[in-house]
């Protein structure tokens, strides 16, 4: 099955130099726990997570709505294309240990995949299980 089939289409997306405040606010409206940073473009330059906020703003005392999005996101990110097998991305996503994959295609965002959207569909229960635990697995609560 290609991620194109399974992906999610509707996303939104911010600008690295949009405020850190209106993103998490469309986080909070779509129910999602990333963004897709992107330029005019559509060309994705980074991701901002619910993680990098908590990390690197609340955590770190800065205040929200004097930071741009570009401040805090992570870059470096991997990608996925549309006609990618969805074994393929559980695989990408497990190596890198990521739970969401952005997808792009000449150049441009056009969708998103989660380790959710994968396990809902049967035949990659087992698959998206195996990769959620490679990606968990290193991740340990430092005390």
């Amino acid at each position: 099955m290609k991620l194109r089939e399974i992906m999610t289409k509707d996303v939104s997306a911010v600008s690295p130099q949009d405020q850190i405040v209106n993103a998490a606010k469309i986080m909070q409206q779509r129910n999602v726990g990333c963004i897709p940073v992107c330029d005019n473009n559509q060309q994705v330059k980074g991701i901002l997570t619910d993680r990098d906020i908590v990390i690197r703003v609340v955590a770190e005392g800065r205040d929200p709505k004097q930071l741009d999005v570009n401040a805090v996101m992570s870059t470096g990110i991997t990608l996925g294309s549309p006609d990618m097998d969805a074994e393929e991305a559980v695989n990408i996503m497990a190596e890198h240990q990521i739970r969401r994959l952005p997808i792009v295609e000449n150049n441009k965002l056009v969708g998103i995949v989660s380790i959710g959207d994968l396990a809902t569909h049967n035949i990659f229960v087992d698959e998206a299980g195996q990769a959620l635990r490679d990606i968990s697995q290193p991740s340990r609560p430092m005390m």
